[in-house]
């Protein structure tokens, strides 16, 4: 496949008389054409540093992306500037399939310009680039099955064996960091392609069995459905999520928008985990990405994209069945005719039991709180002014919002 870039690029520089450059959305380097030139110029540090490294930074993306190449169907010229280190101004051809953008050539510009027929033939030949690298993002897309046998088989071997026939089914691409997506609840069918996925898969969500969507969408009525999208995302390195928020940004639009997702886009979360370094670690990373997305469901200042490291108690809370977390002293307290006193015990124990910073984000006088509060130990038999009842306290509030 690489020998098939290879080609094509060097069809392209021929065409044009210019050294071509090809990355795919991401901005990663699959192929480039040789630089003959004696003019140093024509060689700009965004160029040298795309070959050398095999990809672009996030700001010469951003600044690139600014020009509008994502949405365009032909060429864009993009001026230089030298302040961002483009000494010379470029061309871009959007490497597009079926109206979606796979990648994207770019060629330096050239006086007095490239001749407009040439640029034609060469769009052409940017066509049969997208083909290829839409059949390649489907090949990942295949692996489908075996990702999802990751992420549903049981502990022990059966898990173990599951792994090793994803790291088989992945090849060359199974080794480097990676870092595991759950967005839920998902409408319908796995995408075709995901920008930076290793593999894609619908798994079951929060342990419900899935079930066939029916006339109304999918299972599992006004709360999160039975179904979730997983993504496995290939990470630059151990400490840059930037590749799976990416995912996600691209992921999110289409949950909210897809067959079945009417009256389910308020509701639609991401999680994302810790990288991986190996995929023996993929089990542990799903649960992490699925707890991170409970979590912004469960708290919506987390949401709608939250990360397994910034999730705080429903880290440890995720782990644990809610039959475990149904302790007897909370239940009252929980039930609907009580909300505003749950409310009011939650924010003053987020407030670490200071009752000023709990009144003031409550908008009540202090007065009102502590009679609140009096109410609420009325109800659950518990002393907040011992910690360990705080404590009870606080994971049963917190404990309600994840599994209710």
């Amino acid at each position: 496949m690489k020998g098939d870039y290879q080609d094509l690029v060097d069809e392209i520089s021929a065409l044009l008389g210019a050294p071509a450059t090809l990355e795919n959305r991401d901005f990663r380097l699959i192929a480039f054409g040789a630089h003959d030139s004696d003019d140093d110029s024509a060689m700009d540090p965004v160029r040298t540093r795309s070959i050398l490294t095999r990809q672009s930074t996030a700001a010469v993306r951003s600044w690139f992306e600014g020009f509008g190449i994502a949405r365009a169907s032909g060429p864009v010229r993009i001026p230089a500037a030298p302040e961002a280190g483009v000494f010379r101004g470029r061309i871009c051809l959007p490497v597009r399939y079926r109206g979606i953008v796979q990648g994207y050539v770019w060629l330096l510009d050239q006086e007095p310009g490239i001749d407009a027929g040439a640029l034609s033939a060469a769009m052409e030949v940017a066509q049969r680039i997208g083909i290829l690298l839409a059949e390649e993002a489907r090949a990942g897309a295949d692996l489908s099955r075996e990702f999802r046998a990751v992420l549903t088989a049981g502990r022990g071997w059966q898990q173990d064996m599951a792994v090793a026939a994803l790291r088989v089914a992945l090849g060359p691409g199974a080794d480097g960091p990676h870092a595991a997506v759950c967005v839920s609840p998902w409408p319908g069918e796995a995408p075709a392609s995901v920008p930076g996925a290793a593999a894609v898969c619908v798994a079951p969500w929060r342990g419900v069995a899935e079930e066939e969507p029916g006339a109304d969408g999918p299972a599992g009525g006004s709360g999160p459905s039975g179904r979730s999208l997983a993504v496995l995302v290939r990470l630059r390195g151990t400490d840059a999520l930037a590749p799976a928020l990416t995912a996600v940004s691209r992921l999110l639009p289409r949950a909210t928008a897809g067959p079945g997702a009417a009256g389910a886009a308020a509701g639609v979360t991401a999680g994302v985990s810790d990288p991986l370094r190996t995929l023996a670690g993929l089990p542990t990373a799903w649960q992490q990405a699925a707890a991170a997305a409970r979590a912004a469901i469960a708290q919506p200042r987390l949401g709608p994209v939250a990360q397994w490291s910034a999730i705080g108690p429903y880290r440890m809370l995720a782990s644990v069945t809610a039959e475990a977390l149904d302790d007897p002293v909370a239940r009252t307290l929980l039930g609907p005719a009580h909300t505003e006193l749950a409310r009011t015990a939650e924010v003053f124990l987020d407030s670490a039991g200071q009752a000023g910073r709990a009144a003031a984000a409550l908008g009540i006088h202090r007065q009102t709180l502590y009679y609140r509060l009096a109410r609420v130990e009325q109800l659950t038999g518990l002393d907040l002014d011992e910690g360990e009842d705080r404590l009870l306290l606080h994971m049963s509030l917190k404990a309600a919002r994840l599994h209710g």
